[in-house]
């Protein structure tokens, strides 16, 4: 359970790229800089059945996130891997039409009033980043990038999850000290 009041703030992003969709297993966690924000919005649908004049049975689907991950700059090598582009032998970032996206595990980190949260969404895929271009006028404003990004669910030990959120307690340090080391599955008993 949560000591926290408030969270607040965003940092330690890291993409893990998904090897193995069956086991599942993730390539070791690579950190980003420059996270700005990360808005996930949640997706599926409330069904409610009415019998005898009045809600009888109610039930809600979870189908994952849609979410958008706003980044200072998002380093060519990784949007290379996450899109499928290319990067040719002058070092030039090609986006290509016929590329395959990789799935890949995002994780980070916010702080909190008492103690800082981490985070693990397993199954994501990226759309192209949008990006504004601004002539400079009296103040420099830093231009960001925005990956819209889709979270679905995975099957992990049997169960369809989503995510996973880890706050340190009295019992979890090893596993809570070595989150960014690789990604965290939902009953793992030690770090890495």
């Amino acid at each position: 359970m949560s000591q926290n009041k408030v969270t607040f703030g965003l940092s330690n992003v890291h993409i893990a790229f998904l090897s193995d969709e069956a086991t599942p297993t993730w390539e070791t966690p690579v950190k980003i800089p420059g996270a700005v924000r990360f808005a996930p919005e949640p997706q599926g649908e409330d069904v409610t059945f009415y019998a005898d004049d009045g809600p009888y049975w109610a039930y809600t689907s979870n189908n994952g996130y849609t979410a958008e991950l706003e980044m200072a700059n998002l380093p060519d090598e990784i949007l290379a891997e996450m899109l499928g582009w290319e990067i040719d032998a002058n070092g030039m970032l090609v986006e290509t039409t016929d590329g395959m996206p990789k799935e890949f595990a995002l994780l980070g980190q916010i702080k909190g009033d008492k103690r800082n949260r981490r985070f693990v969404y397993y199954r994501c895929k990226a759309a192209r980043p949008s990006t504004e271009h601004n002539t400079r006028g009296e103040s420099t404003e830093p231009a960001t990038q925005t990956l819209n990004i889709t979270i679905l669910p995975i099957e992990i030990n049997g169960k369809n999850v989503v995510r996973g959120v880890i706050e340190l307690n009295d019992t979890n340090q090893a596993i809570y000290d070595a989150f960014f080391s690789a990604v965290t599955v939902p009953g793992a008993t030690s770090g890495v």
